[in-house]
């Protein structure tokens, strides 16, 4: 087998992470020839990957960090019908990395980040459904427009600026109001008037049974799966040789680390240091509902989806600080509950699952891909916030072709894992 550098032999590729960037990874790297074996504490799919909006949101470039939010986000944080949350006694630890993040909140930092989002979001459809081409995971992609709801047409353009780096990214969209909007989503409260409909976008019908099927094509092509933490890389001489995990030594060619928000002290031991955090997300499935949406919408008040699933619809969202391991809170899950009878009152269904989970937060908003300097064979692909399902197939070819020699056709450096030292 040969790359652009000249030929290379296959490698065995251990990924750390079994959601959607580590299971997108293994399948790109066995088409280029690698053996892979999957390392993760829990399995397949257990965190992110398995709560996630479902939506291939190549729409979704504006970081939460836009200019305003530092005057904004104290009074939210007393405001329990607003969307942000704080365990007030993770304040400290929080304080260093939040003093950086809420840096970006700039019209310059917004517009660069959107290009480096843009760059892995822009075609997430067409990755998607190149990723699972010839697996049991192609029924799940649907095709279909994305739309944001907005209380009339004025709440629409106060958000102006978000919308203008969009269509500076190419992106168009229709305006629906009034009948319009009522004849394509009848059961939006009279409350929504105003919706920004995007065509060209997708949803995942069903995230967790998506990304094990996809793994499950992985395995039947000859890939491993070893459910163990990993605690370690192995290296001699610089240069990665193994994985510890579960009190053993893992042999390979190379690593890569994709265990989301759990990335960051595998990284340090590689000699990464990445400010980054847990954005605690909720999510609440309403099964057998009553009635059901013709597409995913963001509810843009209450800053949440609602996406309908194989039988259900799922409400997911909301932005929580308070770290890796406290419990679950009931404040965001009730104003889900809230935000979901709000927009959808005639709505019944027959029960409620709640779910909570970890958004990897990069101070900058910005996923780091790509090789880790003065670690032979180390790749990283971890820190996707929002975006992780949506980015996942192209951030996992990216990282394909990065080991095995080749040129991606994008500019990576907005990723370089080294950018925070």
């Amino acid at each position: 087998m040969s790359g652009p550098g000249g030929p290379f032999e296959p490698r065995r590729i251990a990924i750390i992470g079994a959601g959607i960037i580590g299971v997108s990874t293994a399948i790109w790297l066995q088409r280029q020839g690698h053996r892979v074996i999957l390392i993760d504490k829990t399995g397949v799919a257990a965190g992110a990957s398995q709560g996630n909006g479902g939506v291939l949101a190549s729409a979704s470039i504006i970081p939460v960090t836009v200019p305003g939010l530092l005057g904004k986000a104290p009074r939210m944080l007393l405001d329990a019908d607003q969307p942000l949350f704080l365990k007030w006694g993770y304040l400290p630890r929080l304080l260093p990395w939040l003093m950086r993040y809420m840096a970006h909140a700039n019209a310059a930092d917004v517009n660069r980040i959107a290009t480096a989002l843009h760059g892995l979001t822009g075609d997430s459809l067409a990755d998607h459904q190149a990723l699972a081409a010839g697996t049991g995971a192609e029924g799940f992609i649907v095709p279909c427009p994305y739309r944001f709801l907005y209380r009339d047409r004025a709440a629409f353009e106060a958000d102006r600026f978000g919308w203008s780096i969009r269509k500076a990214h190419g992106f168009v969209w229709d305006e629906l109001e009034g009948d319009a909007l009522r004849a394509v989503e009848p059961m939006l409260s009279p409350g929504i008037g105003f919706a920004a409909s995007l065509d060209g976008h997708g949803m995942i019908t069903d995230p967790e049974a998506y990304v094990r099927a996809l793994a499950d094509h992985a395995l039947a092509s000859g890939g491993e799966l070893r459910i163990a933490a990993a605690t370690d890389i192995v290296r001699e001489e610089g240069r990665v040789t193994g994985v510890r995990a579960g009190g053993e030594t893992i042999g390979c060619d190379a690593v890569v680390i994709a265990c989301g928000a759990w990335s960051v002290p595998l990284a340090a031991r590689l000699g990464l240091k990445v400010p980054l955090e847990s954005e605690r997300g909720y999510h609440l499935e309403l099964w057998e509902p009553s009635m059901q949406l013709g597409a995913p919408v963001m509810v843009v008040s209450g800053k949440f989806v609602a996406t309908p699933m194989q039988g259900r619809l799922r409400l997911a969202g909301i932005v929580e600080f308070g770290g890796l391991e406290a419990p679950a809170s009931r404040p965001p899950l009730d104003l889900l509950m809230k935000g979901a009878r709000q927009a959808f009152p005639g709505l019944t269904w027959r029960y409620a699952r709640e779910w909570m989970g970890h958004r990897p937060a990069p101070s900058d908003s910005i996923p780091l891909i790509g090789p880790v300097p003065g670690a032979e064979g180390a790749y990283v692909g971890f820190g996707h916030h929002h975006v992780g399902m949506t980015a996942g197939p192209k951030t996992g070819r990216l990282l394909a072709q990065m080991i095995s020699g080749q040129r991606p056709n994008l500019d990576v450096a907005p990723y370089a894992p080294l950018r925070f030292q």
